[in-house]
């Protein structure tokens, strides 16, 4: 055990392929976007996203260890057996890009979850370096939605290693410079255009296209939006943080905002249950409204 973790710590050949790519197109993006004075980067949201990124990753290593030998474990429960060595590599790519988008999908109709997830949303700009603005706190939830393929016969880092390969994808479309790809490209992928989507405040925007590579899982569950011309992209939340430059409010301020609406004193256990599961904009007293509620409004107006 301790040596196929030692393994997959040593042999981490995504990271060696992925990082000077990333530096070459984020050197250019850079570059290009001040040379037409387009503004897609700031120092300040820069230098945040960095930070993010760092502390997730120190996370990630931290219990890397303790989540293979967890995987490990589970696997000796596996139902299946896939000996075919293409179809294994093929149903694992669905199977992990499918888990993400749940995970995904959770982490925005969970308040709890959402907690975890909303720094990657809280930034008003939108570029490359904003796919490196991480969930600081994934680390102790995504492994959990690879339970089910490890159950199904796929080795933990075989899970580990295609998620990494997955998420080079999901970094790539963080970026206002492809406008549109071919029809029959964003039928089936995840597109930048599609993206932008999901990293908007626009009220009809709100909580759309979730998927990392495959944007099929967003049209088969009724989660899918077009990037309408009409309605320009506004990034970032809907209320934005008041200290978005602050390293440690960045991370802490919707865990700060569930606490306050878990401990008032005029709600009963059920509704304090209700705050940390139901979705973020959630209230005991329509104080405050969800994206589906918001979207209901819009609607019934027009």
């Amino acid at each position: 055990m301790l040596e196929t973790i030692q393994a997959y710590l040593n042999d981490n050949w995504v990271l060696g392929i992925s990082t000077p790519i990333y530096i070459i197109l984020v050197t250019l993006e850079v570059v290009l976007s001040n040379y037409q004075k387009r503004n897609f980067y700031s120092v300040k949201e820069t230098l945040i996203n960095i930070w993010l990124n760092i502390v997730n990753a120190s996370l990630g290593l931290l219990v890397k260890g303790t989540v293979l030998v967890f995987m490990m474990w589970i696997g000796q429960f596996h139902i299946l057996q896939i000996a075919n060595p293409y179809l294994y590599w093929v149903l694992l790519f669905f199977l992990v890009d499918f888990s993400f988008y749940f995970e995904h999908r959770c982490e925005h109709f969970s308040r709890v979850l959402w907690a975890v997830h909303v720094t990657h949303h809280s930034s008003q700009e939108y570029n490359l370096t904003t796919g490196f603005r991480s969930s600081v706190f994934r680390p102790f939830v995504n492994f959990w939605f690879f339970i089910p393929s490890v159950l199904l016969g796929f080795n933990p880092l075989d899970i580990l290693l295609m998620d990494a390969i997955c998420q080079i994808y999901g970094i790539m479309v963080h970026t206002q410079y492809v406008r549109k790809m071919p029809k029959w490209f964003e039928t089936f992928f995840v597109s930048p255009a599609h993206h932008r989507v999901h990293h908007a405040s626009n009220i009809v925007y709100l909580d759309k296209n979730m998927g990392m590579v495959l944007i099929l899982w967003d049209r088969f569950f009724g989660t899918y939006q077009d990037e309408i011309e009409t309605e320009k992209v506004v990034f970032g939340l809907t209320k934005n943080p008041d200290y978005p430059f602050h390293p440690i409010e960045i991370i802490t301020h919707e865990w700060k905002a569930l606490w306050k609406d878990i401990t008032r004193s005029d709600i009963t256990f059920y509704e304090r249950v209700k705050y940390i599961v139901k979705p973020p904009g959630w209230s005991h007293d329509q104080s405050s409204k969800t994206a589906k509620e918001l979207r209901n409004e819009i609607f019934a107006n027009r």
